[in-house]
């Protein structure tokens, strides 16, 4: 005669259970060495990882098991599994279950209960089922309340953002630190963002995309998608926020990763007009994108390529279709050559030094005396805004409009977040910090030769000296070259030109 046939059932609710006491493999361990007592001959064994009794048809290893059974129509299993609990954590789905185990001919065993089919035996089914409900939602009850209480002390209570890493303290529990180099990738993409290095969140996804260790999706790939989560989080300024517990711009207890200022900067670039991304890397070869542009029609040149017979040219050209140079390339040698000699000729006059020291250190002593009263306003700011967070409070209280109180508690929002703004702003060192010798050789070694830093910086240096040397955009003419640039402040201060011309002709133009 041949055996009673059977497949075991085995689940866990999270994958680390899989490697603890109640594991899926001592499971299983128990269920074969029930079966072998019953001798029954095991066919098939059917895992789960499932969190939560839940429906069952959303569990893999529950699909493949009654597959199984309607694979094989003309047996009768056994289904054995460890624990009532593990069968379905939520009375109307063991029911639906049971129903669907019938309808198949199978018939469930377990090791800790017995299946009675009388109505005392289905009672106490039932009984034991609910039990189980009641656990599984008092426990998801406490778990909520427990993160719930953490995160309004200013504790992130969810997993760790990537660039921050979990350490335990003594005192505080599990807080967020910085978790180099994510870390410092996400600060400098957040600063590059906010100071207009970055000109579009595309450059933002391109620059965080040059390492290859920083996690991305299951292909290893940083999507634009994770870039605008990073960027929206306040987590990374030092806030937490939780729609699902109305928690929104509480300061945390961690140490965050970029200023308040700058995530708001960031926020502001995001919201307004949008840029098209550009071209999978068609400007990293071009120093000048963005920068300049024609002097006939004022818009910016275009960088391009082209391929000869034996390698790649690259031009700047307008495309600006009624102006007269549309279509006429420039050789991008040509062009960033000729802003080279004009950096060149932005070295400063004998002298100068001592007069730009000066300035610096009036300016130095001017924004330390500003400290003070700045200091003093802002926290006449910060009262107000307590003020009228309780204000609006109080009528929050006493209304019972649903449509008033979802305004106020949109009120209340925004000025906990303008509060956030204000509290940072007084926490944050408002005077010069460092000595000032160290701040003016800085200053001085970029205003005593751009174009030293011009000629032997990587691409995002030469981008930035272009800031910081020109207040506007750079105009060029096809056959003259640059027009005289607007020089940022300090040089047009100075009038350290040695050179050019101050005039609105072209480079060499009498």
């Amino acid at each position: 005669m041949s055996k009673q046939r059977a497949v075991i059932y085995c689940r866990v609710s999270s994958k680390g259970q899989e490697t603890e006491g109640q594991g899926l493999a001592s499971q299983e361990t128990r269920c074969r060495q029930y079966a072998e007592a019953k001798d029954y001959a095991i066919a098939a064994v059917f895992p789960d990882v499932v969190t939560g009794g839940g429906d069952f048809m959303q569990r893999k290893g529950m699909v493949e098991l009654l597959a199984f059974l309607d694979a094989n129509k003309t047996e009768r299993f056994i289904v054995v599994f460890d624990d009532l609990k593990r069968y379905a954590r939520d009375v109307e789905f063991h029911l639906k279950l049971r129903r669907e185990m019938q309808a198949r001919g199978a018939t469930p065993e377990c090791l800790n209960f017995n299946f009675v089919d009388s109505p005392e035996g289905k009672f106490s089914e039932i009984i034991v089922a609910a039990s189980g409900q009641l656990e599984c939602e008092q426990n998801k009850r406490q778990v909520e309340q427990k993160t719930r209480a953490r995160m309004e002390t200013g504790f992130c209570a969810n997993k760790a953002p990537v660039g921050l890493r979990f350490v335990h303290t003594r005192d505080k529990g599990n807080i967020l630190i910085p978790d180099p180099p994510n870390s410092d990738i996400i600060r400098e993409a957040f600063e590059g963002y906010a100071s207009g290095r970055f000109r579009t969140q595309a450059e933002v996804t391109r620059f965080i995309q040059r390492f290859p260790d920083f996690p991305g999706n299951k292909n290893g790939k940083v999507r634009q998608h994770k870039v605008t989560k990073i960027l929206t989080n306040p987590i990374y300024a030092g806030y937490i926020r939780s729609p699902a517990y109305g928690i929104d711009w509480l300061k945390g207890q961690h140490e965050p990763l970029v200023a308040l200022e700058t995530f708001e900067k960031v926020q502001q670039r995001r919201a307004g007009s949008a840029n098209a991304p550009k071209r999978a890397n068609i400007g990293d070869g071009f120093a000048l994108r963005g920068v300049v542009a024609c002097a006939y029609c004022k818009e910016p040149l275009r960088s391009s390529w082209s391929t000869g017979k034996y390698k790649r040219y690259a031009y700047y050209l307008c495309q600006t279709q009624d102006c007269e140079m549309y279509g006429k390339s420039i050789s991008r040698d040509k062009v960033e050559s000729e802003v080279g000699e004009l950096l060149k000729s932005m070295q400063p006059r004998n002298g100068l030094i001592a007069l730009a020291t000066a300035m610096f250190r009036h300016a130095w002593e001017t924004r330390r005396a500003q400290a003070a009263e700045i200091r003093a306003a802002g926290q006449r700011k910060i009262e107000g805004l307590e003020k009228e967070i309780n204000k609006t409070l109080d009528r929050l209280m006493s209304t019972a409009n649903d449509a008033v109180i979802a305004r106020y508690e949109q009120r209340v929002t925004d000025l906990e977040k303008e509060m956030a703004l204000a509290v940072e702003g007084q926490t944050q060192s408002i005077e010069p910090k460092g000595a000032f010798e160290e701040k003016l050789e800085l200053s001085l070694r970029f205003l005593a030769s751009p174009w030293k830093l011009w000629e032997t910086g990587p691409i995002e240096v030469r981008r930035l000296v272009l800031k910081l040397a020109f207040a506007d955009r750079l105009y060029y003419f096809r056959n003259q070259g640059p027009r005289t640039p607007e020089f940022s402040f300090p040089f047009k201060a100075l009038g350290v030109l040695s050179g050019a011309k101050c005039s609105n002709g072209a480079a060499g133009e009498n």
